[in-house]
């Protein structure tokens, strides 16, 4: 790395943006296991936002790796740098004054940590989607846990690659529980109660 960088300040701040819009603006990291209802939920969020009049946008993390993240497999470097790039992005969208959403497996705290670390406190919203294993290879609407049984998809999440859940998320949906309706009422009452919009 060069040391010739220095950071330019933008002259319109974060506060300005936010202002402009209406509302602060945070990121929502939803992490689960595959088919938990990550990206499901996500979206229905964001249409619940966007009949509120707030601006986000999804940073759904198959989508990412048609572009900016294309080279990147599955090893647990590739996963970690997907994670860090992916963080790195959520927080100019966030500087943008957009409410950002995420749908990622990010199976492993430390990157997940990473990444809250990017973020001024209250700004880093971790979605917890929990849903038990057999229920998501039931619903497998990729058909990725049937691959990863057969061992045609190698190093997959819940299957021979462990998912640590997270500690202590902001928010929990448990979608074996709740419809998507419901938990996309849970994370806007949650935004609602924190000012953030």
């Amino acid at each position: 790395m060069t040391n010739n960088i220095v950071w330019h300040p933008s002259t319109i701040t974060k506060q300005d943006r936010q202002k402009l819009n209406g509302h602060k603006s945070c990121v929502l990291w939803f992490t689960g296991l595959s088919g938990s209802g990550k990206s499901t939920l996500a979206n229905a969020i964001q249409v619940k936002l966007h009949q509120l009049g707030v601006r986000s946008y999804i940073l759904d993390g198959d989508n990412i790796r048609y572009g900016l993240n294309k080279g990147l497999g599955f090893s647990k470097e590739d996963r970690a740098e997907n994670i860090r790039r992916i963080g790195e992005v959520a927080k100019l969208f966030v500087d943008c004054g957009i409410i950002t959403l995420t749908a990622l497996v990010s199976p492993f705290r430390e990157d997940r940590e990473q990444v809250r670390n990017l973020f001024p406190e209250g700004e880093f919203i971790e979605v917890y989607v929990r849903c038990p294993l057999d229920i998501c290879e039931k619903r497998d609407p990729k058909g990725l846990y049937q691959k990863a049984r057969r061992g045609a998809i190698l190093q997959f999440t819940g299957i021979d690659s462990p998912y640590e859940a997270p500690l202590f998320p902001e928010i929990v949906i448990e979608t074996d529980k709740c419809s998507i309706a419901e938990g996309g009422d849970t994370v806007i009452s949650y935004l609602k109660g924190k000012g953030i919009i």
